[in-house]
């Protein structure tokens, strides 16, 4: 077992982890923000896309160990300082973005680091950006027009 802390969602936490926990199995069963979702384990499908410093990755491609001492935030930590949704969640939501629900977290948490670097994506974009998170229900169309959405409010 091996000792790490990290800030996640803006608090400082710590553990005790085996050298082959995922951040994903972390986060969800150390720290119970169950949000980030589990889909595949192969990182195929991109619902445990979480943020480690900034930039968006697949929590099942990454070692809780590899993220000691980093700044990981959650899709618990994309709500607003009174609990309230979030820009682009408050989109996903306003333009039935989500379907069964599942793949959400991590196609919000890819479109947040999307609209940070680029305010005004055209539909082209999104989609690339996207690319390695799969809605099982196919509900693209309407997580396109919900990120367009969240962009031009944030934009």
């Amino acid at each position: 077992m091996s000792s790490i802390s990290m800030t996640v969602n803006g608090k400082s936490v710590t553990g005790e982890v085996e050298g082959r926990t995922l951040l994903s199995q972390f986060l969800r069963e150390d720290l119970k923000l169950t949000g980030t979702h589990i889909g595949c384990d192969t990182s195929q499908c991109g619902a445990c896309t979480v943020h480690v410093n900034g930039l968006a990755v697949k929590g099942c491609t990454m070692l809780a160990l590899e993220a000691d001492g980093a700044d990981v935030r959650t899709i618990e930590g994309m709500a607003n300082d009174d609990g309230s949704l979030g820009v682009i969640q408050a989109a996903f939501k306003e333009h039935h973005g989500l379907q069964c629900g599942f793949c959400t977290p991590g196609m919000v948490m890819a479109a947040d680091e999307l609209l940070k670097n680029n305010t005004n994506p055209s539909e082209a974009e999104i989609r690339k950006h996207l690319s390695g998170n799969i809605c099982r229900c196919t509900g693209y169309h309407n997580i396109i027009k919900s990120i367009q959405a969240a962009a031009a409010q944030l934009g």
